[in-house]
């Protein structure tokens, strides 16, 4: 897989451990992005000559297959900025519909920001109750008699950003929907790894980025039942999203060009449909995450946050007595790339007791030299740190006795 990304031809002793924050590209991603501004640049929907054609014709053939990818219909599937703001899509149009006041909106603990904010802000506009599935000790979500007559939708990760753990989407889909409450899965970290079928989840809408995906940036997906879609209203308003604009009045597309205001992102749109078919075509080679949780284990001093049985491919750790920022400094000095700080998940890290965590993530360019590497500089980093301390203790013992 390594020899699919131009960046690792260009950087051969970079050792890239960041995958759940935005992922590499293969060659077949640029490729198609160059292609289509060098050789095939057009505008799409509002013009009949060849290029601008040919540009809508690559443009819907890009939906399609995020619609394969998801196992829904072309119609169903809208292209956003990416996770973020296909959340704040649904929280603007669909909540501030079809929310009431007094209802509740069932989130967790475990959420990355993008999941909690909208909702606290759709929440406060609407007047709803906005309510927290908690998490286990292993990053579990105690999820069950959570959901109530009084739950009207309920937002989960599908993946957790930080422990990993995969939630149990398809059951409590069935249990929001025995309530009639609808169903939004952040698939920000799932996307890249597992195989989603949204009809099979049994969620309402699914959203995911195409960064992570070993995409282009600025491209997102949400996916949303058509019915819900047909009801909702647009929240942006602007060229190729109405049917018909008068000075009194606007009538607006149907879905999904009712939500795609203005110059759509035409250009990453036709590369995440490369990005896509690469993730169909190598999912498999997803392996690393058992061996890299093995070798972890055996580091003095080292607690990896979240130990649930079914996880994706994210390891999130704390050294005792190092901070996070030096853990990730002292390995970029090794040319290994890691993630720290609150990951921007800072709930579920107080939950663990830390306002700061390192994580390592893992994409298809990774081996398993890599995770050996990797595993041998933090126990170094590890030992190094223990023997400071011992020395500083000892040191403070004989100043007291002094």
């Amino acid at each position: 897989m390594r020899d699919e990304f131009p960046i690792f031809r260009n950087h051969p002793e970079w050792i890239y451990l960041d995958s759940a924050a935005t992922a590499h590209k293969p060659q077949c991603v640029i490729d198609a992005l160059a292609k289509f501004y060098a050789e095939d640049y057009a505008t799409v929907h509002r013009a009949v000559y060849r290029p601008s054609l040919k540009a809508t014709e690559q443009y819907n053939e890009a939906r399609a297959t995020a619609a394969r990818f998801v196992h829904a219909t072309a119609e169903e599937i809208i292209f956003t900025r990416g996770t973020t703001d296909a959340i704040n899509l649904v929280a603007q149009s669909y909540g501030r519909t079809f929310l009431k006041p007094g209802d509740e909106i069932l989130i967790s603990e475990m959420e990355h920001h993008s999941n909690i904010v909208p909702w606290q802000m759709a929440a406060k506009y609407i007047g709803a109750h906005l309510r927290y599935i908690p998490m286990n000790d292993q990053g579990i979500l105690e999820w069950k008699g959570r959901i109530t007559p009084k739950t009207k939708l309920v937002s989960l990760a599908h993946v957790s950003n930080v422990t990993g753990t995969i939630n149990p989407i398809a059951e409590i889909g069935k249990a929001a929907h025995a309530v009639g409450a609808k169903l939004l899965v952040d698939g920000a970290q799932a996307a890249p790894h597992l195989k989603i079928d949204v009809q099979e989840l049994q969620c309402d809408f699914y959203a995911f980025s195409g960064h992570k995906c070993y995409g282009p940036t600025g491209i997102g997906v949400l996916y949303g039942k058509k019915a819900l879609l047909e009801a909702m209203p647009p929240v942006q308003g602007g060229g190729d999203m109405i049917e018909r604009v008068e000075l009194e009045n606007t009538t607006y597309q149907p879905p999904p060009l009712r939500f795609e205001a203005g110059t759509p992102i035409i250009g990453p749109a036709i590369a995440l449909k490369e990005a896509l078919e690469f993730i169909e075509r190598h999912r498999e080679a997803d392996f690393l995450l058992p061996y890299a949780t093995e070798r972890l284990q055996a580091i003095p001093s080292l607690r990896i946050i979240g130990t649930a049985p079914h996880k994706g491919p994210i390891l999130t750790f704390d050294i005792e007595g190092i901070h996070p920022l030096d853990i990730a400094t002292l390995l970029d000095l090794k040319n290994i790339a890691i993630r720290s700080g609150h990951l921007c998940a800072q709930p579920l890290l107080r939950k663990f007791g830390l306002t700061a965590a390192a994580r390592a993530s893992f994409g298809l360019y990774n081996t398993r030299e890599e995770v050996d590497q990797f595993a041998d500089a933090l126990t170094e980093i590890a030992i190094k740190s223990s023997r400071d301390v011992r020395v500083s203790s000892r040191c403070s013992h004989k100043q007291e006795q002094r």
